[in-house]
C-alpha cells in the first residue's frame, strides 16, 4: 500500500510500505476513506516531537472500514464504518479507568502516527479496537466525521470542558485556526455572552465570525487587552483558550483573563513559554494544560448524528488520498491558501452523505 512516510525534521514522501496486518487479538485493520492532516504532523516535520523515528507513517484521524479483526475484538465487525480516534485506549490501567486515555500505560494514548503507524496511508492497523474505533451513523459524512477524530474533542476538552466554560462567561480564544474554530463550535455549546476570537489573518477572523465569534480582533493593530476589558466592566476575560502554541501567545492569555479566571493551554508549544509568577500568583489564576482524552467523542458524534453539531466550512481543501504530498504544501501555508482543513479521499471511498458528493480537489 501507499503511505505518508516521515524521514526526519523536514522531510517526508508518499511510498510504498508494506500492508498492515492483525498483530494482536483486540487489533483492527481499517481502509482509510477519509484522512486529514493535524497541525501536530506539521510540529513533527519540524522536529518538535523528538519521539516520532524517522520511518513512521503518520496520520491519527481517520474514517474507514473495518477489513480485518482480532479474535478478541466484539464490538465493531469486519465491514463496519467506523470512525478511527487520535486516541487508542487499552481501557484497562488506571488512567483508562478514569476516562484519561490519553494518558494510557497499557499501550495505549497517542500512539498513531506517533509510536506506531498511523492513518496517512490506505490502510491502518488500530490497536485495542474495542476502545478506539467508533461506528457512524448511517448520514453522517466521513467529513464531518473526520473532524471528530482529533480537533473537535481536543477543543472541547482541552479548551472549553478544562477551562470550565459556563452559560453567560466571557471567552476569549487566541488563534482561529482549525483548533480555534473547533473551540467556538463547543464553546457556543454552554451559551457564553461574548466569545471574542484574536488571530491576525483576515481571513480565519471571517472563519470565526462565521463560526459564531461575536467580536474578532487582529493583534497586530487592536487592542486586545482595552476591547477585553470594555466587554468585562473591566475584570478581563472569564476563560482564555490558547490554541496556537507560541510564547507570545500564551502569555496574552494570561495577561487577559480575570482574576479568578481560567487558562487552557490547547496549542502544542515547541518551546518554553514564560509564566510571569512575579504578577500572576495573586490573580487567582487556573492554568491547564492536557492532550486530548476523547472520552467525549461519542456524545460529540451523538450531537453531530442529531444535528445538533454543524461543521460547515471547517474543510476549505479536498483531495485524492494520492494526492497527499500536494495537500501538505497545502496544509503547510494557510497564510497563502487560505486553508483551514483538508480532507484527503480514497478513490472508492464511501463517503455517506452531502460533504461527500462531488468531490473535486481545490487548488492551493
Amino acid at each position: 500500500m501507499r503511505a505518508l512516510v516521515y524521514h526526519g525534521p523536514g522531510h517526508r514522501s508518499w511510498e510504498d510500505v508494506p500492508d498492515p496486518v492483525v498483530e494482536s487479538p483486540d487489533d483492527a485493520v481499517v481502509r482509510v476513506d477519509c484522512v486529514t492532516i493535524c497541525g501536530t504532523d506539521l510540529h513533527i516535520l519540524k522536529g518538535d516531537v523528538a519521539t516520532v523515528e524517522p520511518g513512521r507513517v503518520l496520520g491519527h484521524e481517520a474514517v474507514g472500514a473495518v477489513e480485518e479483526i482480532g479474535a478478541g475484538v466484539r464490538t465493531v465487525a469486519v465491514g463496519d464504518r467506523v470512525l478511527v480516534s487520535c486516541i487508542s485506549a487499552c481501557g484497562r490501567c488506571r488512567y483508562c479507568r478514569e476516562g484519561r486515555y490519553g494518558q494510557c500505560l497499557g499501550g495505549g494514548g497517542w500512539i498513531l502516527g506517533h509510536r506506531i503507524d498511523g492513518t496517512q496511508a490506505e490502510r491502518v492497523r488500530v490497536p485495542f479496537a474495542d476502545t478506539s474505533v467508533y461506528r457512524l451513523a448511517d448520514g453522517v459524512s466521513s467529513e464531518d466525521a473526520v473532524m471528530l477524530a482529533d480537533i473537535l474533542p481536543t477543543s472541547y476538552e482541552v479548551g472549553v470542558l478544562a477551562g470550565a466554560v459556563r452559560p453567560g462567561d466571557t471567552v476569549v480564544i487566541v488563534g482561529a485556526g482549525p483548533i480555534g474554530l473547533a473551540a467556538v463550535v463547543t464553546a457556543r455549546l454552554f451559551s457564553p455572552s461574548h466569545i471574542v476570537v484574536v488571530d491576525p489573518a483576515p481571513g480565519r477572523r471571517a472563519a470565526a465570525a462565521a463560526f459564531g465569534a461575536d467580536v474578532q480582533l487582529d493583534p497586530t493593530a487592536d487592542d486586545v487587552l482595552g476591547r477585553v476589558r470594555d466587554l468585562t466592566d473591566g475584570l478581563g476575560a472569564d476563560v482564555a483558550v490558547e490554541a496556537v502554541g507560541l510564547p507570545s501567545t500564551f502569555e496574552s492569555c494570561v495577561e487577559q483573563v480575570r482574576p479568578g479566571g481560567h487558562v487552557a493551554n490547547v496549542g502544542v508549544h515547541g518551546g518554553p513559554a514564560t509564566l510571569h509568577l512575579e504578577t500572576a500568583w495573586i490573580r487567582d489564576l487556573t492554568i491547564t494544560t492536557g492532550l486530548v482524552d476523547t472520552a467525549t467523542t461519542p456524545s460529540l458524534l451523538r450531537m453531530l448524528a442529531a444535528g445538533r453539531l454543524a461543521l460547515p466550512g471547517l474543510v476549505t481543501h479536498r483531495f485524492g488520498i494520492d494526492e497527499m504530498q500536494d495537500a501538505y504544501d497545502v496544509f503547510s501555508r494557510p497564510s497563502e491558501t487560505g486553508v483551514l482543513k483538508v480532507a484527503l479521499f480514497a478513490a472508492d471511498a464511501d463517503v455517506q452523505g452531502p460533504a461527500g458528493a462531488g468531490l473535486t480537489r481545490v487548488p492551493g
